[in-house]
């Protein structure tokens, strides 16, 4: 098992960037596929970004590619998204996830942290 904590989330103007960085606890974290996704108001949550056992390997989401960077230390037991070029509509609660399979459905991951709130104004 493994908890997840993100921090990093805040306010921002539109162009700006943040990092956010999820913190996790337990010693198997280089086990878990890790990812990032996020939820608006009256929206599903959706796919951000997700990242390899290793770290090598990354997926994105269209809408956030070339923008936001998904990398992580398994030394630290630390995942991060960067987010460059933010735009109103990347404003949203940011979950970082944990899961034993790169996907890109929610249902798909296994632990969840309590969200980060992302507001990017115009």
């Amino acid at each position: 098992q493994v908890q997840l904590v993100e921090s990093g989330g805040g306010l921002v103007q539109a162009g700006g960037s943040l990092r956010l960085s999820c913190a996790a606890s337990g010693r198997t974290f280089s086990s878990y596929i890790m990812g990032w996704f996020r939820q608006a108001p009256g929206k599903e949550r959706e796919f951000v970004a997700a990242i390899s056992l290793s770290g090598i390997r990354t997926y994105g989401a269209e809408s956030v590619k070339g923008r936001f960077t998904i990398s992580r230390d398994n030394a630290k037991n630390m995942v991060y998204l960067q987010m460059n070029s933010l735009k109103p509509e990347d404003a949203a609660v940011y979950y970082c996830a944990a899961g034993f399979r790169v996907a890109r459905t929610s249902k798909e991951y296994d632990y969840w942290g309590q969200g980060t709130q992302v507001t990017v104004s115009s």
